[in-house]
């Protein structure tokens, strides 16, 4: 892995908070001309520190404003097994996030839904249908306090 000197730092942290800073706007704030500060975005977006830009959507604006975080259990463990549940899981439009975690529980999803009765019907005829799952367990969330997919550098 390549040694990110401040300067890569402060670009990942001002794009990390806004992604929609030009490279003229980045350069002013890290005070460099633009040129090599194109070039360091490039070269941390083609090493892989910069994933992608995204857009954070209101869910509430858009209907969708029930978070729940729903802990599965696999039936069994094994490659093909694991590899199939992931496999159902990334065709959800519901599930935003999915974790394979340790503990209790074998993955942790996040899934948005419009009120409750979409969250059964989701649960009974989506989740309802991946075969390797054992159990689930939800937990709804009453308030977001934090939503921030920045690291804090």
């Amino acid at each position: 892995m390549e040694e990110l000197d401040d300067t890569d730092i402060q670009l990942l942290k001002l794009l990390g908070d806004d992604s929609e800073l030009t490279i003229k706007e980045l350069a002013a704030k890290v005070n460099l001309s633009p040129t090599p500060v194109f070039e360091r975005v490039k070269r941390l977006k083609a090493n892989g520190y910069i994933k992608k830009y995204i857009a954070l959507i209101d869910a509430e604006k858009l209907n969708y404003g029930l978070i729940v975080f729903c802990n599965i259990k696999l039936k069994q463990h094994d490659k093909s097994i694991g590899h199939s549940f992931v496999t159902d899981i990334l065709r959800l439009k519901e599930v935003v996030e999915c974790y394979n975690i340790s503990g209790d529980f074998d993955f942790l999803l996040k899934v948005y839904a419009r009120d409750m009765k979409h969250y059964q019907d989701f649960v009974f005829n989506k989740l309802g249908s991946v075969t390797s799952i054992g159990s689930t367990h939800s937990t709804f969330v009453m308030c977001e306090n934090k939503n921030s997919y920045n690291i804090n550098l």
